[in-house]
């Protein structure tokens, strides 16, 4: 199995920084992808960033600009900064990691961590 924890997120004022953290454990071995998705009142969940146990990453347009995402194996740890926060940011962050369990794959979700931005 893969288990995640989150850390990071808060309040913070428009046009602030700030950084999630995603500490995996478990069979990290068999993560194929790992990702941050985020819920916003009143909306669905959306995919923020995903990178692939291969490097390939993917970024939503509407933070490409703003947010980047980088895993680091050595820690067993992906983080997601993000820069330029708008109120439109504000939302719950949850860390997701797709793993293969024989036979098939699977999903994990992190608890979520709540991001606030205030104009």
């Amino acid at each position: 199995q893969v288990q995640l924890v989150e850390s990071g997120g808060g309040l913070v004022q428009a046009g602030g920084s700030l950084s999630l953290d995603c500490l995996f454990a478990g069979d990290t071995i068999s993560i194929s992808a790992m990702g941050w998705y985020r819920q916003a009142p009143g909306k669905e969940r959306e995919l923020v960033a995903t990178i692939t146990s291969g490097g390939t990453t993917e970024v939503a347009d509407s933070v490409k600009d703003r947010f980047t995402l980088t895993r680091n194996n050595a820690k067993n740890t992906l983080t997601l900064q993000m820069n330029g926060l708008t109120p439109e940011d504000t939302a719950v962050y949850y860390c997701h990691a797709d793993y293969f369990r024989y036979p098939r794959e699977l999903e994990v979700w992190g608890q979520g961590t709540l991001v606030t931005v205030s104009s």
